[in-house]
């Protein structure tokens, strides 16, 4: 066998159709289109649309609600708090507040206020206000002999 005589199976490949090149091409004219109407048209993708059946999309269950009222928290781990301490970004001497942490950079903005979470451990001690924490962050600045106190949040207006 030489490359020269290198060939394909037979029915392998297949030329392709080339739509709207006159009658004798088998799909001349309207190319397979039929007459009129949205689908005969170029750049049209009738989506989600199942010939006039019922769609998946309304045949499922709707789940879920979003709240319209809730909350959002700024989010900061104590591992975090604890490094820009150590960098001198935050005063570990004075109460670290919401305003020192957006002074500091460690929060952008305070949103419905900071919420303190518990990853990284916490070896200073630091007395933090804040106006969430998870119990295991209480623990974890307790425990390193600080205090973590929650702020009372204002009146809903």
């Amino acid at each position: 066998m030489k490359l020269n005589e290198l060939r394909d199976n037979p029915g392998a490949t297949k030329k392709r159709m080339r739509v709207g090149r006159g009658p004798g091409s088998g799909k001349g004219k309207m190319g397979g289109r039929g007459i009129k109407g949205q689908k005969s048209r170029s750049g049209v993708a009738i989506n989600g649309y199942e010939g006039g059946q019922m769609p998946l999309y309304q045949r499922l269950p709707k789940r879920g609600f979003n709240k319209p009222n809730r909350k959002k928290f700024a989010v900061v781990n104590l591992g975090l708090i604890q490094k820009f301490v150590d960098e001198g970004k935050l005063n570990g001497s004075e109460t670290v507040t919401e305003e020192a942490l957006v002074a500091s950079g460690l929060v952008r903005r305070v949103l419905d206020g900071v919420r303190v979470l518990a990853k990284g451990d916490v070896t200073a001690k630091l007395a933090i206000e804040v106006t969430g924490a998870s119990k295991s962050a209480v623990e974890a600045v307790e425990k390193a002999g600080g205090s973590l106190t929650i702020k009372s949040a204002p009146a809903a207006e």
